[in-house]
């Protein structure tokens, strides 16, 4: 819900405040509210709690608090930006070789940062309105249906997905910590039951978090977690030094020249799907504050530059000497953490590999929660919008534990689903590469046949066209490799 305000004096002691609320269908919709000047300071407090005297807007988890900054937003940037998908990126290089690995690396990270660029700068588009969240700037873009259309079911789904892959990957790492330092312990816990541990310790934090703002200080120790994995492990490759007969002839991986086709859509399917947490920018953005003098793209593009410095400081060193340490021999299921846990377990100590365990499993509990905050943004807005109030703490609750339930109910009965990586990513990519750009020519509208509007329209339909090479690419491989589909039986 985009949001409008303005005020005048009505008499002494009194305050019209008029309030325009922005549905999700594009509607205008004003609210007038008196308020005393003379009512006690101490029911304006009691008011508030209740929610009497704050917009709709602010019942949400989103946009509930706005007193975030560019801090917290390098925070939310980085533990959201920075996931699993980095470890499989010197899978990439195995495929494309090392001056290309390096090519596609870098315009997928200008790519995606111009088009966050573009997010962010639409976010108070409109002057005295803000966009929150992805949805609405797409109905805003597209109108009501096509905008739905194009945005609901990709948010959600690539929310909830990522929140599954969280359980999946956290629960069967928090297993492999366990069997790490635990060699001869009796009594084993199953992966469903590693799982289960993983969303009770998630959902009990979410508990503590009412709001994305409140997560501000899990996010920042989300976020160092993630940096921590990732430089201990290209400093850890670096001391190692390169395995024996290690070979970077993409030729010898795959013979056949369909089966090198493939190997590139996969190899762009890991790059495009490292990139994650566009998603994610308006929202993060929304909890900010904003003046007609200070407008919050600037704060927020602060913490964008900072975030992605680093989250750069991430992804190319690992990539790099990920693939400069083991060249070839890096298995083509599961990338760096599942070949250290088995061919390359040599390379890392006993203490070193349970620190990246536990780093891994940190930064995914801490992910877990910018990620749910989208979808628990929208049960709210559907019980404020049919019980016209705020949801209670007990309502919040029980919508946080209903998620974790179906979460948890999806990860043991797909426990694959990280296999399917690609073709999960490859369905939502193009809210990643493609909408900013086009939406970006529906709001502001530049002349026809600029220079921005041809780069604008070029880079929107390429986005659309990389989505779905990656999304044939995988399906390809699936058909090619098979699929192990355990269902309801995580191991």
């Amino acid at each position: 819900m985009g949001e409008m305000v303005s005020g005048r004096k009505q008499d002494e002691g009194a305050f019209e405040k008029r309030i325009h609320i922005m549905n999700d269908e594009g509607d205008v919709i004003s609210m007038c509210m008196t308020k005393n000047n003379s009512t006690t300071s101490q029911s304006d407090s009691k008011d508030d709690q209740n929610g009497v005297n704050r917009t709709p807007d602010e019942w949400l988890p989103i946009t509930r608090s706005r007193k975030g900054n560019s801090w917290t937003a390098t925070f939310h940037l980085l533990c959201s930006g920075i996931g699993i998908q980095t470890l499989s990126l010197p899978l990439a290089f195995v495929y494309l070789g090392w001056f290309w690995g390096i090519m596609c690396l870098c315009v997928a990270f200008l790519w995606q940062l111009y088009t966050i660029g573009l997010l962010v700068s639409l976010h108070e588009s409109v002057p005295g309105t803000r966009y929150s969240r992805y949805l609405q700037l797409s109905i805003i873009a597209f109108g009501e249906k096509l905008g739905k259309l194009f945005a609901l079911f990709p948010v959600m789904y690539l929310s909830t997905g990522t929140c599954v892959i969280f359980i999946i990957t956290g629960g069967g790492t928090l297993k492999l910590f366990y069997q790490l330092i635990c060699d001869d312990c009796s009594s084993n816990l199953t992966t469903t039951e590693w799982f289960l541990v993983f969303i009770s310790l998630a959902i009990l934090v979410s508990l503590f978090c009412p709001d994305l703002h409140s997560v501000a200080l899990v996010s920042f120790i989300g976020g160092i977690m993630a940096i921590g994995y990732c430089t201990t492990l290209w400093v850890l490759f670096v001391a190692k030094g390169r395995a024996d007969d290690t070979s970077y002839d993409p030729s010898k991986v795959v013979a056949s020249e369909a089966g090198r086709v493939r190997s590139i859509l996969n190899a762009l399917g890991i790059i495009a799907v490292a990139f994650r947490g566009h998603n994610v920018v308006l929202e993060i953005q929304g909890t900010m504050p904003s003046t007609p003098n200070r407008s919050s793209a600037k704060l927020m593009w602060k913490g964008v530059t900072a975030s992605y410095v680093i989250i750069a400081m991430c992804f190319f060193p690992l990539a790099i000497v990920g693939y400069w340490a083991f060249g070839n021999k890096i298995p083509a299921n599961g990338g760096i953490l599942t070949a250290l846990s088995t061919t390359l377990h040599h390379h890392s100590s006993k203490p070193v590999l349970g620190v990246i365990y536990l780093q891994v499993v940190i930064s995914c509990v801490a992910a877990f929660q910018i990620y749910s905050m989208v979808v628990y943004d929208n049960l709210e807005r559907v019980y404020a919008s049919r019980r016209g109030r705020e949801c209670s703490k007990l309502s919040r609750m029980g919508i946080r534990m209903l998620f974790g339930g179906l979460t948890f109910f999806i990860s043991v009965a797909f426990p694959f689903l990280q296999t399917l990586a690609l073709i999960i990513g490859g369905i939502a990519l193009h809210l990643t590469f493609g909408y900013p750009c086009l939406m970006w020519i529906a709001i502001k509208r530049p002349a026809v046949k600029s220079v921005r509007w041809w780069f604008n329209l070029g880079l929107g339909f390429l986005g659309v066209v990389l989505s779905l090479l990656v999304l044939v690419g995988a399906v390809w491989n699936l058909a090619c490799r098979g699929l192990d589909a355990n269902f309801f039986h995580p191991h």
